[in-house]
């Protein structure tokens, strides 16, 4: 834990236990602030009781008097309105925080040299979070990982110079961190995401960049209009910057060559990894997280050798084309995080042929409409949950496919068909691009029942394993 000492004395109120809210507020009390708390759900209120927090309601008792505010990033500061807790600290004059921002002032207190790296985006965050984070480890580094991806950060240990905090920031929590500062800023992509929550692309792409802008060194992936906007400005500020560019060659950054990452520069082109053959970062997206992390480890002083040998063995990460391993000939691929259709694109656009695709659940606006350029790449989709009837009508003639009902008849069929076939290594591939609640309670349990089912087939070979 990381005990929060810049509050030492004060007085503040911890609103939102769930997720992070629970060690935020005993990350304060270990620094020596009186805390209050308060969740709307009583399970949330009773477990913090039990913990030995005192238990306020802010909208009966209100905040006058209070230091801080220390917000749930789930919780609307903005839009589509401010939560009421948000108006009564406006008019109490209490500023308005989150974990993120607790984290950063007490390394700035305690250490403000110690090496921060911090990863925002639309797409890739969690996948360049975890790759930085294996990187460093295969170079012998202490690496604490954390922030919106696994462990919250003030359940990380304190911030120190032979420690490197790899921390993935969603929008939400950048909102809530004015002092978010770190070593490295990495922004991966912007496409419209959460507007509901920021009102307009221009506010979402703002707050991202105010994670690279107020970076040491700004690492950017400029293949969308906003980032190569974002990263113009910075480079017109003289802020260090590398660019990356799945596209197109860059003067100087990192850009894809096929599977080759080149690094261009002051001293010329240098090939710094080539992708092929490492399941784990199969598409053009894994090659844009993967450029993000290796601008990143090479900036901290990772030599290149060690780099390529941490990229061969990085596994992924659980439910983000994910390879399990092989039944029969059949690569079985885990996709359960692809809840949209973009996402599932990806996925598609990973493997040249041979696809036996299981789609379905509860279907995002405009269903897989926009899928239709990867349609020549799926032998057979298998059709599951909510979504059925939207998506039989969207493949049409296009794209053979059967009415399956569950993930367990999917995947019974897929496996079948698949090794019926005459490709040499076709796919199945959970990618549903849609939300998983009819069927699951979350994307996890989703992708767990996939994995369940296929280290449940005789013969099946994990990854790693085959022969």
């Amino acid at each position: 834990m990381t005990p929060v000492t810049c509050f030492s004395g004060k007085t503040v109120t911890v609103f939102g236990l769930g997720g992070s809210g629970l060690v935020t507020a005993e990350a304060l009390r270990a620094g020596g602030a009186r805390v209050l708390a308060w969740d709307d759900k009583q399970a949330a209120r009773d477990k913090a009781a039990e913990a030995g927090f005192a238990i306020a309601d802010p909208l009966q008792q209100g905040l006058d008097g209070q230091d801080a505010l220390i917000l749930s990033p789930g919780v609307p500061l903005t839009h589509p309105a401010p939560h009421p807790v948000v108006l009564k600290a406006q008019s109490a004059r209490v500023e308005i925080i989150g974990d993120i921002e607790l984290f950063f002032r007490q390394r700035a207190l305690i250490s403000p040299d110690a090496p921060c790296v911090a990863i925002t985006g639309t797409n890739g965050k969690s996948t360049t979070t975890a790759l930085i984070s294996h990187l460093l480890q295969v170079a012998g580094r202490d690496v604490a990982m954390g922030g919106n991806i696994g462990t919250a950060i003030l359940a990380l240990p304190v911030p120190d110079k032979t420690r490197v905090h790899v921390i993935e920031c969603s929008t939400f929590q950048i909102d809530l961190a004015p002092s978010l500062a770190p070593g490295i800023g990495i922004l991966t992509n912007l496409t419209p995401d959460h507007l509901d929550r920021h009102g307009t692309m221009a506010l979402y792409a703002a707050i991202k960049q105010r994670l690279v802008e107020q970076s040491g060194l700004a690492v950017i992936g400029v293949d969308d209009a906003f980032c190569q906007q974002i990263a113009d400005q910075l480079e017109g500020q003289d802020h260090p910057l590398v660019r990356l560019s799945m596209d197109h060659p860059l003067q100087d950054g990192i850009s894809r060559d096929g599977t080759r990452l080149v690094l261009n520069g002051p001293d010329g082109e240098m090939d710094v990894a080539d992708l092929a053959g490492i399941a784990s970062l199969r598409g053009v997206h894994n090659a844009q997280n993967a450029a993000a992390a290796i601008a990143t480890v090479l900036a901290l002083g990772v030599d290149g050798e060690t780099i390529r040998r941490g990229l061969r063995s990085f596994p992924g990460l659980a439910h983000r084309m994910q390879p399990l391993g092989h039944a029969g000939r059949a690569l079985i691929v885990n996709d359960s995080k692809a809840t949209n259709a973009e996402a599932a694109g990806k996925a598609l656009a990973s493997f040249a042929g041979g696809i036996h695709w299981i789609i379905g659940g509860v279907a995002k606006e405009g269903g897989i409409d926009g899928l239709k350029p990867y349609f020549n790449r799926i032998a057979h989709a298998y059709l599951i949950g909510k979504s059925t009837p939207l998506f039989a009508g969207q493949l049409g003639d296009d794209v053979p496919f059967s009415d399956c009902g569950t993930l367990e008849q999917a995947f019974a069929q897929a496996v079948e068909r698949a090794n019926a076939s005459g490709e040499q290594e076709p796919v199945v591939l959970l990618s549903p691009a849609c939300a998983s609640y009819d069927q699951f309670p979350n994307f996890e349990v989703r992708g767990a029942r996939f994995k369940d089912m296929a280290e449940a087939m005789t013969g099946f070979r994990p990854m790693g394993k085959d022969a």
